[in-house]
């Protein structure tokens, strides 16, 4: 029986996320930036010997049953591992507001996937444990590798990106009495922008080599601030008051390089050149934030995704 394991699962930002048209399968094909953040759930994981798999949280109204993707990724794992006979016991320490569009749920069942391996003695690499991450969901891949990465397909399809030389920061919003649903989200846009979809694998690529060979990837700076991008924004941000005041707040901050929704939202954020400045933003407009009912951080971009905390 190895020791206790414990695992920190970072939320994302979309830089840049861009509905390219839809594919064969039904799915919308993506071009997007994601970028981690260091605001983090933690997963404690120890052994059970009676080949049980359960989950706590300290957010009673976070679900823990078997909808739960950290317990969907525990018992997929143990399945491809072929030992029947193991088990864990999972706690979760959420920190990454609940149906955000931060990926908090991806990203916890990442961390499932690299505290069991390590836990069990799996010995499975990261390639394997993304392969693994993308039958579960289209984010999860990304959030086990992490950093700053160029995102197709439906998001599984990673490209590495240069490492971020001097992190930004950020400021990330959101109200905690609101979430948006993915799928109507997604509905949306199918619905407002399909006569601008592209249509085929080769105007897909065009775009997809026209993201990569962005200035202002190579790499990621300060200097030459993001174009920030997000297509659900346009469907989401009229049909919803928080996102709208959101950015309204955000808009003004001194110092701010970028304001945008984060995937399917409601989340926003403004990108600073550093944390410092990004500190110094929301502490000079936290009662505003709180006037509108909207809690606040100030968070670094991170170059790793899942990792093990020793």
């Amino acid at each position: 029986m190895t020791a206790p394991v414990c695992v920190s699962a970072p939320a994302k930002i979309n830089l840049h996320l861009e509905v390219l048209g839809l594919r064969g399968d039904g799915f919308h094909e993506l071009a997007m930036v994601m970028q981690s953040i260091d605001l983090a759930d933690q997963l404690d994981c120890e052994n059970a010997a009676d080949a049980s798999l359960t989950l706590s949280c300290d957010q009673p109204e976070l679900s823990c049953g078997e909808d739960n993707l950290i317990l969907r990724a525990a018992r997929l794992l143990r399945e491809r591992s072929g030992f029947n006979e193991l088990g864990a016991r999972m706690h979760l320490h959420k920190r990454i507001p609940i149906g955000a569009g931060l990926a908090g749920g991806s990203s916890d069942g990442a961390a499932a996937l690299v505290a069991l391996n390590t836990l069990w003695g799996l010995g499975l690499s990261a390639a394997q444990l993304e392969t693994l991450a993308a039958e579960l969901g289209s984010d999860m891949p990304f959030c086990i590798a992490g950093g700053t990465q160029l995102c197709f397909g439906r998001g599984e399809r990673l490209e590495v990106l240069p490492a971020v030389s001097a992190p930004m920061g950020v400021v990330l919003v959101k109200d905690p009495s609101i979430s948006v649903s993915t799928p109507w989200a997604y509905g949306e846009c199918k619905r407002q922008r399909r006569d601008h979809y592209l249509e085929g694998e080769p105007a897909f690529e065009r775009r997809r080599e026209s993201l990569r060979s962005s200035s202002w990837l190579q790499p990621l700076r300060a200097q030459v601030p993001p174009p920030l991008r997000n297509d659900l924004q346009e469907v989401v941000e009229p049909q919803n008051t928080s996102v709208q005041h959101a950015l309204k707040l955000l808009e003004p901050l001194s110092g701010q390089i970028g304001v945008a929704m984060s995937g399917s939202g409601p989340s926003c954020f403004a990108l600073f050149q550093n944390r410092n400045a990004a500190e110094r933003a929301r502490q000079d407009s936290d009662q505003l934030f709180q006037d509108a009912g909207l809690q606040s951080w100030s968070c670094s971009l991170i170059p790793h995704g899942v990792r093990l905390v020793t």
